[in-house]
């Protein structure tokens, strides 16, 4: 008898185990975020400071996403919580200024589709409108592309396309009347087709960083306008953003069948780029291999996970869902670790990376070499959800 129930113990604790390890893996990663960062307000280094930021939106977006797959409420309370901290009653939302212009400053505003929908709260709608009332006055190219931020004049940068279209295409989607819905899903759309004809690179097909319609900036290239070279991260966001957007606007709509055509491109491009050992991409797109460069991981999840989604969505053959698996297996082989404390880590991630502004960052080689890097940034950590639900869908 006391051999059969230390039998029973035994295997209860095999099981439980077990089931702790069969946890599904975005879950796992939300988990460990929730524990580093007792409420949203400490993501990103915060420490508890309230800040309309778009890196924090991304990963509450993520957390969300999590939520709605698998239904844990402490995952909701977190993001609400967020939410209806920095948004007040009268739907303003602190430390945000509209007259700055900046894209950034949209992107968090993604996820208040999903709470609004779930909370009825009207601060949510309000604040909603406040972001598309910047859309509507936000400074453009003379080819109707969003200037990066009103700091940054003239200028289209691959990261901005992820952190304004797919909020413009959702709000254009639910609340923009019938008849100026098809012109709106147009206007989202062209943002993509001109930032890749100014940013295009014919010599590795790859796109640049970012354009300076002025030709002003001391970092372009004064015949081209284009930065010196294809950053890993800024060329994720544009494939994260176009996946996403192609999910929304209609097929039908003037645009969407080019962009398509962008993205195959992209991903019929990328297996040259990649890191042979790892199958991972590096922090200078353009310059695999060379002195300094590395594998970074914020870019490589984007990739990963915009090629998984591309699949699922028909966008890409079938083909490249094996492709696309592997890379998978190599995100996690190659930069998530589970700490001592049990959490999950995610390596090698680039900190920040821009042109111009107050450090006059050039973009050349040994600036996006030199950029800090850390572990667990909100830029990685949101695609690294984003991807793993990819994975975990039956």
């Amino acid at each position: 008898m006391k051999r059969t129930l230390t039998f029973i113990l035994i295997l209860s604790s095999v099981l439980l185990v077990r089931c702790k390890e069969e946890k599904p893996f975005s879950v796992q990663v939300v988990s460990s975020e929730m524990t580093r960062n007792p409420d949203g307000a400490h993501l990103d280094g915060l420490g508890g400071k309230l800040k309309w930021n778009y890196t924090t939106g991304l990963e509450l977006k993520a957390f969300l996403d999590v939520y709605e797959r698998y239904g844990d409420e402490n995952i909701f309370k977190y993001v609400d919580g967020w939410y209806d901290s920095i948004i007040g009653p009268d739907g303003k939302i602190q430390t945000y200024k509209i007259k700055n212009y900046s894209t950034d400053h949209i992107c968090p505003g993604r996820t208040l589709f999903s709470l609004y929908d779930r909370t009825g709260k009207e601060k949510y709608r309000m604040a909603m409108d406040t972001l598309r009332k910047q859309i509507s006055q936000h400074p453009r190219t003379s080819e109707g592309g969003f200037w990066h931020k009103m700091v940054y004049p003239d200028q289209m940068w691959l990261d901005g396309l992820y952190m304004a279209q797919p909020f413009y295409a959702e709000y254009t989607r639910r609340y923009e009347t019938p008849e100026r819905r098809d012109s709106c899903f147009s206007d989202v759309l062209n943002h993509f087709l001109v930032v890749a004809k100014h940013t295009y690179d014919p010599a590795t097909g790859l796109y640049r960083h970012a354009w300076d319609e002025s030709r002003r900036m001391f970092w372009c290239n004064p015949e081209t306008g284009q930065s010196d070279h294809a950053w890993g991260r800024a060329l994720g966001w544009y494939c994260m953003a176009i996946v996403d957007v192609l999910e929304i606007v209609p097929r039908e709509t003037e645009g969407w069948n080019e962009v398509l055509g962008i993205f195959k491109g992209i991903f019929d491009t990328l297996p040259e780029y990649a890191d042979p050992a790892t199958g991972m991409w590096y922090q200078v797109l353009d310059r695999p291999g060379r002195e300094g460069n590395y594998v970074e991981a914020t870019c490589s999840a984007m990739f990963t996970y915009a090629m998984l989604k591309g699949v699922r969505l028909g966008y890409l053959d079938k083909s490249f869902r094996k492709e696309a698996v592997k890379a998978y297996s190599h995100l996690l082989d190659t930069f998530v670790k589970t700490g001592e404390d049990g959490l999950v880590n995610l390596e090698q991630c680039c900190a920040v990376a821009g042109l111009g502004g107050k450090d006059n960052r050039r973009g050349d080689y040994q600036y996006y070499i030199n950029e800090r890097i850390c572990e667990n940034d909100p830029k990685g950590i949101g695609p690294l959800i984003w991807t793993s639900l990819e994975m975990e869908r039956k």
